[in-house]
């Protein structure tokens, strides 16, 4: 069972409370961004993720299942970490134009925002959101 849940914590509180002003305006802008390219508002999960839209999931491998978000980010104090389920070879030649930006299994990492190109960002979040929703979302297949 997985601890981080979907909560009705305010975003904007949270976001208000980050004490590094360029992070914190980052982090709002990077709210703007996320709800215009996913056409979802971003909900609060567990304590410091912001998460646009949901879908249910269940392990091929385990019994694990459970409601995720399509796409995330969470301020940390190096950055900006965004949680992209299916970040993978798919996007290589669009991340190569993203600019300066670290990576692990379904993360980029980004200090700020003027780092990268946000259109080129936006479409990988279209891509991945359209990759999950063919695999867990039979019913609406639509973004």
């Amino acid at each position: 069972m997985l601890k981080t849940r979907r909560n009705q914590k305010s975003v904007l509180k949270f976001l208000n409370s980050i004490e590094n002003v360029g992070q914190r305006n980052d982090s709002k802008e990077l709210l703007r961004i996320l709800e215009q390219a996913t056409k979802e508002k971003g909900v609060m999960w567990g304590t410091r993720i912001v998460g646009f839209g949901v879908y249910h999931y269940k392990s091929e491998r385990s019994s694990q299942e459970g409601d995720w978000f399509y796409v995330g980010f969470s301020p940390t104090k190096q950055g900006l970490s965004l949680y992209i389920t299916s970040l993978y070879d798919k996007h290589d030649e669009d991340l190569k134009k993203l600019g300066k930006y670290s990576r692990g299994v379904g993360c980029l990492r980004i200090k700020r925002l003027s780092d990268i190109d946000i259109h080129i960002l936006k479409k990988i979040i279209r891509a991945a959101i359209k990759d999950v929703k063919k695999t867990y979302d039979k019913t609406n297949r639509n973004v």
